[in-house]
């Protein structure tokens, strides 16, 4: 479900805005949803990673040494 909201801003950045997503073939709505959807999902990326290294904490990387010729073989 979409909802409508007002958002206020210098009309210079919004005509810029539109100019640019013209340029894309998008609108500023479409831009301003995508935006949107990337915004919201930092927070849950932030927390996924917080999570996987909760879960490696408990990884141990082990006691090789490797030479400089070693790391740089191909």
């Amino acid at each position: 479900m979409l909802k409508n909201i007002t958002l206020s801003a210098e009309e210079e950045y919004i005509e810029k805005a539109r100019a640019v997503a013209a340029s894309e073939n998008r609108t500023l709505n479409q831009v301003f949803r995508e935006w949107l959807e990337q915004y919201q999902a930092r927070g849950n990326a932030s927390e996924e990673y917080k999570k996987l290294m909760q879960n490696l904490s408990g990884v141990k990387s082990g006691k090789a040494k490797f030479s400089r010729e070693d790391l740089n073989r191909r």
